[in-house]
C-alpha cells in the first residue's frame, strides 16, 4: 500500500510537467499564428503603397519628400527581421509617415475626386482597420503566454524548458503624441517651396 502513494505522486508530478508544457507549447504557437496573421496584413499594406504613391504622384509635385520618405520606409519594413524589434520599429514608422500623407492628401480636393485613389484609400483603411484587430489579438496572446511563464508554478517548468516572456506590439514612444496635421501640412507646403 505505501509502494502506491510515491508513484502515485510521481505520476501526478510527470501529469502536472506535461500539461504546464503543452499549454505553454500552445500559448507561443498562438502567438506565432497571431504574428502571421499580421505579416499577411502587412504584405498586403505594402503591396497597396507602390499603387497609392503611383496614383498621387501627379496631384502632390509638392510632397515629393513624403513619397519618398513612405516608399523608403516601405523598403525598410519588408528587409527587417521577421519578429525583432527592429521589424516592429519600421512598422510603427511606415504606419505614422501613412497618417502623415492621408493628412496631406486631404487638401487636394482634384486628389480626393480621383476614384482610382480613393478605391485606394478605401482598400488601405480596410487593411489598417485589420491590422488594428491583428495586433490586438496578438497583444492578447502576448499577455496569456507571459502571465503564463511569469506566474508560480507554470514558471518552474518555463525557466526548465526555456520559455521566455514575448515583447508586446506597441507604438514607439515617440509616436505617443498627438500629431498636428497642420504642422503636417505647413511642413510639405515649406519643403515643397524649397526645391
Amino acid at each position: 500500500m505505501l509502494i502506491w502513494i510515491p508513484i502515485a505522486l510521481m505520476a501526478f508530478g510527470l501529469l502536472f510537467v506535461l500539461i504546464v508544457y503543452n499549454s505553454l507549447v500552445s500559448y507561443r504557437n498562438a502567438i506565432d499564428n497571431a504574428f502571421g496573421t499580421i505579416d499577411i496584413l502587412l504584405k498586403k499594406r505594402w503591396d497597396l503603397i507602390p499603387n497609392l504613391v503611383a496614383a498621387v504622384k501627379g496631384y502632390m509635385t509638392h510632397e515629393a519628400s513624403l513619397l519618398e520618405r513612405l516608399t523608403s520606409l516601405r523598403g525598410s519594413a519588408i528587409s527587417a527581421e521577421r519578429a525583432g524589434t527592429g521589424r516592429l520599429q519600421a512598422e510603427q514608422q511606415l504606419s505614422g509617415e501613412l497618417d502623415r500623407f492621408r493628412a496631406v492628401a486631404e487638401s487636394y480636393p482634384d486628389l480626393k475626386a480621383n476614384e482610382n485613389f480613393l478605391q485606394l484609400q478605401a482598400t488601405l483603411n480596410e487593411c489598417e482597420e485589420q491590422l488594428s484587430a491583428a495586433r490586438r489579438a496578438f497583444n492578447a496572446a502576448v499577455l496569456q503566454y507571459n502571465n503564463s511563464v511569469e506566474m508560480f508554478p507554470h514558471s518552474l517548468i518555463a525557466r526548465q524548458f526555456a520559455f521566455r516572456r514575448r515583447d508586446f506590439f506597441a507604438i514607439l514612444e515617440s509616436e505617443r503624441a498627438l500629431p498636428s496635421v497642420k504642422e503636417s501640412l505647413s511642413e510639405s507646403v515649406t519643403g515643397g517651396a524649397d526645391r
